[in-house]
């Protein structure tokens, strides 16, 4: 035995006590912030029957609704449809269509707004120059050009209801405090695939509990960037939007509120609008929001000690900031797990039994928002599994992103908004449907899950459903990435040249 291979020997045992500590330091950061669900568990309990007061609409004020548009030839017509039929006097509605384009979207936008104004709509399509700030620069800029009192934002892929400004805007006029009101979303093609019914159980379980519960116990809460309503004194106290973070809903509703301003959910409110049914557009999306969730993390965390919040306060809005902080803690114990097992040194740590325990918030979430939402709830609960085996399938995705927002707000860069592709029908079809397979991480996760397995199998067989489980997660992410870049090119060589 060579002096290299001794003191590469020494060297390996005396760090085995320092990735034993990593360990259990990630083990007790996951079992706290899954002790957060639990809170907003049963603070949804506590206030589901809650009724936020309100009087009814007794005038009506100037109102502005903003849609912005990157390339949605699929669904802004859809979207401008819906909002012509809004129940609001024409008189006090300004509709501003923010169209960065550069498609053959802007065609289409400007024979369909020149076709509702013929009809009576006060509406407008507004160009720029360029994209600068992306979505926040486009909303910033509309609001340069009108006066109103009240802004309502929806995302080109979201139907708002007829009813939806009668129904958020009293709440505004009961309380001169209220800065913010948001609805929930819904889901137009939940029933396509496992993917678009898992995403719709999980944007239920948000909604319906995390952000009913955090409004309803007076924590800190978002604007989801959609489907909600300003009032415009709010928007210009908070500083107005900006675009050092790709969440920029996230970061003025946050700003919004350590002003003093209130933010209010509607739980009952629906607007229902498209979930990606393409996985890369999932994992894009999903990456887009845990950098610009940690980007807004580090960006406030200072303000949240300056402000006169409660300690529960505080700490459910680091919650909130930093729900995607989990992503690479998970890696990191994920990573950890086979070479600790085999130098047997999870043995006697209490590893299983609290991510056994810590690991029941997330499903409970999802079941009681169905039991709340539906009668026959076991039968909407059918994409469970893929919820969860989803959910550990994106570690890898959302800690790249989560590792790229440390990085570069050091740097001072936010990055580039990519845009989630929204499809209408037939996403395979669609010139917006991604091509290029991206899925490498999730591939060599997979590989390294099953050598986990392995090694979980020999050297400590409880531990083999925990290693298992990334190994059908990011199964299958790479099986789902591989079929949908099939589709998408047998699509394309289908088509007509």
């Amino acid at each position: 035995m060579t002096l290299m291979h001794l003191n590469g020997t020494a060297l390996w045992s005396s760090l085995i006590p320092v990735l034993q500590t990593v360990y259990i330091f990630c083990t007790l950061f996951i079992a706290a912030y899954s002790f957060g669900y639990f809170v907003l568990i049963v603070q949804f309990l506590l206030h589901r029957r809650d009724s936020l007061p309100h009087d009814d609409l007794k005038i009506y004020p100037t109102l502005l609704v903003q849609l912005p548009l990157y390339n949605e030839k699929h669904v802004v017509e859809r979207l401008l449809a819906a909002v012509n039929r809004l129940d609001y006097p024409r008189d006090r509605l300004t509709v501003q269509v923010l169209d960065d384009s550069t498609d053959d979207t802007s065609a289409l936008v400007a024979e369909r707004v020149a076709a509702l104004a013929r009809r009576g709509l006060n509406i407008v399509h507004i160009r720029r120059a360029d994209r600068t700030g992306y979505k926040a620069g486009a909303l910033a800029y509309g609001l340069t050009l009108a006066d109103a009192e009240f802004i309502a934002v929806f995302d080109a892929d979201f139907v708002p209801p007829r009813g939806f400004l009668k129904r958020t805007l009293p709440y505004f006029q009961t309380n001169p405090r209220v800065g913010i009101v948001q609805a929930r979303w819904g889901s137009l093609n939940a029933g396509d695939s496992l993917l678009t019914q898992a995403q719709a159980l999980s944007i239920d379980a948000h909604f319906l509990i995390e952000q009913t519960a955090r409004s309803r116990s007076n924590f800190l809460l978002t604007f989801s960037g959609t489907s909600g309503l300003w009032r415009r004194a709010c928007i210009d106290d908070a500083g107005g939007w900006a675009w050092d973070t790709l969440t920029e809903d996230l970061d003025l509703s946050y700003r919004a509120q350590l002003k003093g301003w209130q933010c209010l959910c509607l739980p009952d409110l629906v607007v229902p609008g498209e979930v990606p049914p393409q996985i890369d557009a999932y994992r894009s999306q999903q990456a887009r929001w845990s950098k610009g969730t940690n980007q807004v993390l580090l960006k406030l965390f200072p303000k949240l000690w300056g402000r006169e919040l409660t300690l529960m306060q505080r700490l459910m809005a680091l919650h909130h900031l930093g729900q995607y902080l989990p992503a690479p803690v998970l890696l990191v114990m994920f990573l950890l797990t086979p070479p600790l097992l085999v130098n047997r040194a999870l043995s006697g740590l209490p590893f299983t039994s609290i991510l056994a325990l810590v690991g029941l918030a997330p499903p409970l979430m999802h079941v009681l928002a169905q039991m709340t939402l539906q009668r026959r709830w076991l039968r909407s609960l059918r994409a469970l599994p893929v919820v969860l085996l989803l959910g550990s399938g994106m570690v890898w995705n959302n800690s790249r992103a989560a590792f790229a927002a440390f990085g570069g707000s050091l740097r001072g860069r936010p990055g580039e908004f990519i845009r989630t592709p929204k499809f209408g029908r037939n996403w395979a079809s669609s010139g917006y449907a991604l091509v290029r397979w991206s899925a490498w991480g999730e591939l060599a996760m997979l590989v390294y899950a099953l050598y986990g397995v392995w090694v979980a199998l020999y050297y400590a067989p409880p531990v083999t459903p925990y290693l298992l489980l990334y190994a059908l997660s990011y199964g299958l992410v790479v099986y789902w990435s591989a079929r949908d870049r099939w589709q998408v090119v047998q699509a394309r060589r289908a088509a007509p040249a």
